[in-house]
């Protein structure tokens, strides 16, 4: 009883084909997990072309047909031969691209071979050249971005206003919740028990700011000399971080922890997460610190002001200021009431304005808005 879009009529149920080429199952490739799970309950169905060996292909739960094909990124136009293949044998109504790595590029090829209307997914806020944004845009019927920073992006390049529409990303609030087990905090990470901890989850990579973060250090340890550093995650600048740390003699004080995979055990026993990066699309290491009742400071940049309210549940300071960084993270370990009750707060915020749900809701009513076309 199926009418698409293919034959003019529009149906509330839908068959929707998601293309995500992450690796790593964070960031987009969660993102598209929590989808997934939530537009199972919706009429219709869903089928996901990734990556070989990838972990959004190993999750065993995921309410969709799953096509784990090779996807090596923009250098591999085969991809485009796969890709095509699996749109002509399930005949989805829709194309949803919510990565780039070469998805954005062979995946809107294929759709548009197939002449299948794609919808787009952006969750970056550096600029493009015009002649990329027509080539990227200009064929998707609608793109979707993940903050208002990056829709006013686009927007200046070019991209037309009623071709976009903010559906910001999700946090698990259940996984994502206060709880704080001092004794396996000190314990794991061999600190004095009582001794402030504050933590940056973000790629080693230029934009993310760690360079900021160990420019105000040493102000920071002036005023709170017990503080201790955590930094999550891992990239391609660790090993220059790690050497200034030798360097400087911070690495007493500052510890690159790596990657971890039970940061919804740690941050709820952080006194503050810093976040001075000098680009991003919204920051979901902001959603899930707000979501653990942990207050932030962060870089007024791109969509961060989205997700770190200013003086509500959290403080926002200049991009690559290390000064104005240290100032804050020193005010707020000086004034823990002030500093619980932003995190109180970011709680609050992210349960009425991040939660899986609205982000569903968000992407569904585009589906709807773009078949009914």
């Amino acid at each position: 009883m199926q009418q698409t879009y293919r034959t003019g009529h529009y149906s509330q149920i839908m068959k929707i084909l998601h293309i995500e080429s992450g690796c790593n199952l964070y960031g987009g490739a969660l993102q598209v997990v929590f989808l997934l799970r939530g537009l199972a309950a919706a009429p219709g169905r869903q089928v996901l072309i990734c990556p070989r060996d990838s972990a959004i292909a190993a999750v065993q739960d995921i309410p969709a047909t799953v096509h784990a094909i090779r996807m090596g990124g923009d250098a591999d136009p085969l991809q485009t031969l796969h890709i095509r293949r699996i749109i002509r044998t399930e005949l989805p109504d829709l194309v949803h691209i919510h990565s780039r790595r070469g998805a954005d590029l062979w995946g809107l090829m294929a759709a548009r071979a197939c002449r299948v209307p794609v919808v787009l997914t952006r969750r970056v806020d550096n600029p493009e050249p015009r002649w990329l944004v027509h080539m990227r845009y200009g064929h998707c019927k609608h793109v979707v971005t993940i903050s208002r920073g990056i829709l006013r992006v686009l927007r200046s390049e070019g991209v037309p206003e009623d071709k976009l529409t903010c559906v910001h990303s999700a946090v698990d609030t259940e996984r994502y919740r206060p709880g704080p087990d001092p004794a396996w905090f000190s314990g794991t990470f061999d600190i004095p028990a009582g001794a402030p901890a504050v933590g940056m989850i973000a790629q080693f990579i230029e934009r993310k700011g760690h360079r900021t973060l160990l420019d105000a250090i040493p102000r920071i340890l002036e005023d709170h000399p017990q503080t201790r550093f955590f930094l999550f995650g891992q990239g391609p600048l660790l090993s220059e971080i790690e050497h200034r740390l030798r360097q400087t003699g911070l690495d007493q004080h500052v510890r690159a922890a790596g990657f971890r995979d039970d940061l919804e055990r740690v941050i709820p026993n952080l006194d503050l997460v810093v976040h001075p990066a000098q680009m991003e699309g919204l920051g979901v290491s902001l959603l899930q610190a707000s979501a653990c009742a942990v207050p932030i400071v962060a870089a007024r940049a791109g969509g961060i002001p989205e997700a770190v309210r200013d003086g509500e549940n959290g403080v926002l300071v200049p991009p690559a200021d290390g000064s104005a960084l240290a100032e804050a993270v020193i005010a707020l370990l000086a004034d823990p009431k002030r500093a619980r009750a932003m995190g109180q707060r970011g709680r609050e915020i992210v349960l009425r304005d991040f939660s899986i749900p609205t982000m569903v809701a968000g992407n569904l009513a585009v589906y709807r808005r773009v078949l009914r076309r």
